[in-house]
């Protein structure tokens, strides 16, 4: 179905670094997160899942959880006071939580296109402002996942396409406006992941494998998903210092889907 791969350690020279990761405790999430105890930092999951957050931060031996609801705009700034004043500093943020709800045009209503933000874009807003002040005093970055959707379209789904472009203009938006306190931000964007979010949502169709393998056979580069330790590999990246002169990037980790002719590929 996928590749299997594993984070690897980069020396990345973030040693007991705090760094929060929304959504941090399942898929693309729990990639990053694994990946920064590996690179000795100290990850911060924000998230509504008790339970996630806990087992995965036992398994990796470090970090610290808050559980919270992400669409409540309250939630998100007592999420952040919670941390700064356990930790009294925060390093760098990974905006990551989301979800694809399929809140459409023709179907859709105002109330859930207004809830599809919350849930999607404007706690990774409220997040970032909320740290900004221990972030402009550490000096440290921050990384926004968004997704193709915002590039490509996909039908059916304006809510979380509105939020993955909000996405990508607050990634270049607050490079500038962040240049004064040499804090940098990119965004990391995804195409074909396979997370559990994207299994649950391939086995509700009617032929999931026949489906999946169509999926597949559009990826460019070696014909197969990507994976979410590839996702963490660049994310992390991007957050460490070793991306020291890179700010207002969106990068594709995508197997090329976006941008190569897959006509021409075939």
């Amino acid at each position: 179905m996928h590749a299997n791969f594993t984070t690897f350690n980069m020396d990345l020279a973030l040693t007991d670094k705090i760094i929060i990761v929304t959504g941090g405790a399942k898929g693309i999430g729990e990639g990053i997160t694994r990946l920064l105890a590996k690179e000795g930092a100290f990850p911060i999951i924000i998230g509504r899942n008790q339970d996630d957050n806990i087992a995965l931060l036992k398994e990796i031996g470090t970090g610290y959880q808050v559980t919270a609801e992400l669409g409540n705009p309250t939630a998100c700034k007592t999420a952040v006071e919670e941390i700064i004043k356990k930790f009294n500093r925060i390093d760098g943020v990974i905006n990551n939580a989301g979800i694809n709800d399929g809140v459409s045009l023709e179907k859709g209503t105002y109330e859930g296109f207004i809830q599809s933000l919350h849930n999607n874009v404007v706690h990774y807003y409220l997040i970032v402002q909320a740290a900004l002040p221990s972030l402009i005093q550490s000096k440290g970055s921050i990384v926004n996942i968004s997704s193709k959707v915002a590039e490509t379209g996909q039908g059916g789904t304006s809510g979380y396409a509105a939020a993955n472009g909000a996405r990508n203009a607050l990634t270049r938006e607050w490079a500038v406006e962040l240049l004064k306190y040499g804090i940098r931000v990119n965004a990391v964007i995804v195409s074909e992941c396979y997370t559990p979010l994207y299994d649950k949502w391939i086995k509700t169709l009617e032929h999931p494998e026949e489906t999946l393998q169509k999926i597949t056979a559009r990826i460019p580069l070696e014909k197969r998903m990507t994976t979410s330790e590839e996702i963490a590999n660049t994310a992390v990246f991007l957050l460490s210092n070793k991306s020291s002169h890179t700010t207002g990037q969106l990068i594709h980790v995508d197997g090329g889907y976006v941008h190569l002719d897959r006509a021409a590929l075939s």
